[in-house]
């Protein structure tokens, strides 16, 4: 039985982070953590409650099939410590060209990003 509503980040424009501004003001403030082929930058939220945006270069992963599947796989990974997550402004970005074999284990990179923000993040 699952508890609480489920909040679908992708379709609820609250939870988006929208526009150059506020993709700036992530990439110039936000605290960064790598890994292979993903980037997490995180920041206060600026307003109420926090938004989630992603950047999926066409260079890095040419079909658009690719870059909607990584998009679903990384909101997931997100939606999943939505509770966690919800006081920050967060940036889920693809740092590199990808095999269509490895697309999967992007959500598992970001999912350890996650983790691995959750568990320094300030209180």
């Amino acid at each position: 039985m699952p508890r609480g509503p489920l909040v679908a980040i992708g379709s609820n424009r609250r939870y988006r982070l929208t526009g150059a501004a506020a993709f700036a003001s992530v990439f110039r403030d936000g605290r960064r953590f790598d890994a292979q082929h993903v980037q997490l930058l995180v920041t206060a939220a600026a307003g109420p409650v926090g938004r989630v945006g992603f950047v999926i270069g066409k260079q890095h992963l040419p079909r658009a099939v690719d870059r909607n599947y990584v998009r679903r796989t990384l909101r997931e990974a997100v939606r999943r410590r939505l509770r966690e997550m919800k006081r920050f402004d967060i940036v889920l970005r693809v740092r590199g060209r990808c095999e269509r074999a490895s697309l999967s284990a992007l959500g598992q990179e970001a999912a350890e990003l996650l983790d691995a923000f959750l568990l320094h993040k300030p209180r």
